[in-house]
């Protein structure tokens, strides 16, 4: 597109883009983007889906294989802290009325 005389680019510090101001306006009148180099092409959108599926099912396979081994753990836990229970002596608890 051609510039209009009251028009000028300025190129943004920050992401490099091309801003075009109106001057007689006094505003930006179009934003122009920098092609990304790391850009995905449309002709690669299966492949990237498709990597996308098996990171998500690997995610998913790992989170199921950690609850079905949680439940072992605790089972465990129960059972070590059941057999410490079992070893210590049973003591009738103090009350705060008995101290009296």
């Amino acid at each position: 597109m051609s510039l209009l005389d009251t028009e000028f680019d300025v190129t943004c510090p920050c992401c490099r883009s091309t801003l075009v101001i109106d001057h007689g306006l006094k505003r930006v009148v179009r934003h122009v983007e920098v092609e990304r180099a790391d850009k995905p092409k449309l002709d690669d959108a299966h492949d990237i889906l498709a990597q996308e599926q098996a990171r998500r099912e690997a995610l998913f396979e790992k989170s199921v294989a950690s609850e079905r081994t949680r439940g072992d753990a605790l089972s465990k836990r129960f059972e070590d802290a059941l057999k410490q229970a079992q070893d210590e002596p049973l003591t009738k608890p103090t009350r705060d009325f008995d101290l009296d």
